[in-house]
This record gives structure tokens, sequence and C-alpha cells, in this order.
């Protein structure tokens, strides 16, 4: 494995982020609305599967004393 020093290093790591494409702001701000929306979703899905579960072992076992 070759060791180059710090400035080449630099150098390179510029070179490579030069490349990058970066999104436009509304591509962020869509992208960053379409997580938060799922998360909220996901969110919602899981507190319901889990009152489901509360309420369907209530039934079975009889309630938590």
């Amino acid at each position: 494995m070759a060791i180059t020093n710090p400035f080449t290093f630099l150098q390179q790591v510029r070179s490579e982020t030069a490349k990058v494409t970066w999104p436009s702001r509304r591509e962020t701000m869509i992208s960053t609305i379409m997580v938060l929306a799922m998360v909220v979703i996901a969110s919602i899905f899981f507190f319901t599967v889990d009152q489901l579960y509360g309420w369907g072992f209530d039934l079975v076992f009889g309630p938590a004393s």
C-alpha cells in the first residue's frame, strides 16, 4: 500500500469531491419531506400493531395487574 503525503491526499479528495453531483435545494427539500412522511406512516403503523397485540394479549391472558 503506497503512502501519500497529506497535501497530495487533500488534493485528491478535492478533485474527487468536484466530481460529485450534488442535489439541488429543491431535491433536498422533497427528499426530506418524503423521509419525514415515511417516519410518520411507520410510526402510526407500529403504534397500531402494538395496540392490536396488546389488545389481543389482554383478550387471551386477561389484563395485566
